[in-house]
């Protein structure tokens, strides 16, 4: 009896949290790989990563990376290490080019996060606004929102990754000009985000932040970065908006 009391209680505290943040929020920005797809699901991130390391060596700059970024699995590990030896140069434009370009063959075989379509739809249905803050590329995210018919839920409100690689997240820039564009107030925006740079950004900018983390190593990477709002799921959000919680 004690012990279905003590696990009740703190289920019932963060189903009330969810309701709060959802009843408050008017205006929710989603980050784009994890809370709405998985982009690199059918084409890896490290083969990605790695064609941009081949092409460095072919442009006779394989000194340019240390080792361990030369085998990192993350393309954007590649492209942060470039700028950051040469920021705001060509260099780094081609790069980003590049791993855009990777990012459209990835997307009509990225896969949808469970529940994600149906939330999308259902916010937008009752008149919240939404829009896409991202660390992609905002023509990424644009050609998978329309191949899921969801383009209607966020156009033109998707902001991303430009050459200036500053102001990616955790800067706030794109959560800003997200806000900028809808007219929105920080007190009534909520962030979805599922990286501990999605948290920081949200902080920075003044918005209230859901985590999603679709296994424990990515809840314990929000928790640890301070996030207070983190799902498993969310279809929980779906739920709660649907007031089936």
């Amino acid at each position: 009896m004690t012990t279905d009391t003590q696990q009740t209680g703190p289920v019932t505290a963060e189903t009330e949290n969810l309701y709060s943040l959802i009843e408050q929020a008017r205006f929710v920005l989603f980050d784009f790989d994890g809370p709405i797809c998985r982009l690199f699901a059918g084409h890896s991130a490290e083969d990605v990563a790695k064609d941009l390391v081949r092409w460095l060596e072919q442009q006779g700059l394989r000194e340019l990376l240390t080792e361990k970024e030369r085998v990192h699995p993350d393309p954007m590990a590649v492209l942060y290490a470039v700028n950051r030896r040469h920021p705001h140069s060509d260099l780094v434009v081609e790069l980003e080019d590049r791993l855009t370009q990777q990012e459209l063959k990835a997307a009509p075989s990225a896969w949808p996060t469970e529940f994600a379509d149906p939330l999308v739809r259902t916010w937008s249905a009752i008149g919240v606004r939404l829009a896409v803050a991202t660390n992609n590329s905002p023509l990424t995210a644009a050609a998978y929102l329309e191949g899921r018919g969801l383009t209607d839920c966020f156009m033109p409100n998707i902001y991303g990754r430009t050459h200036d690689l500053e102001q990616l997240k955790p800067h706030p820039h794109c959560l800003n000009r997200a806000m900028n564009a809808l007219g929105a107030a920080p007190r009534s925006t909520l962030m979805i985000g599922d990286a501990p740079s999605d948290h920081r950004a949200a902080e920075r900018a003044g918005v209230q932040f859901l985590g999603y983390a679709r296994n424990s190593q990515k809840e314990k990477l929000l928790r640890d970065a301070g996030a207070e709002h983190v799902v498993g799921s969310l279809e929980l959000v779906l739920r709660a908006l649907r007031g089936q919680a």
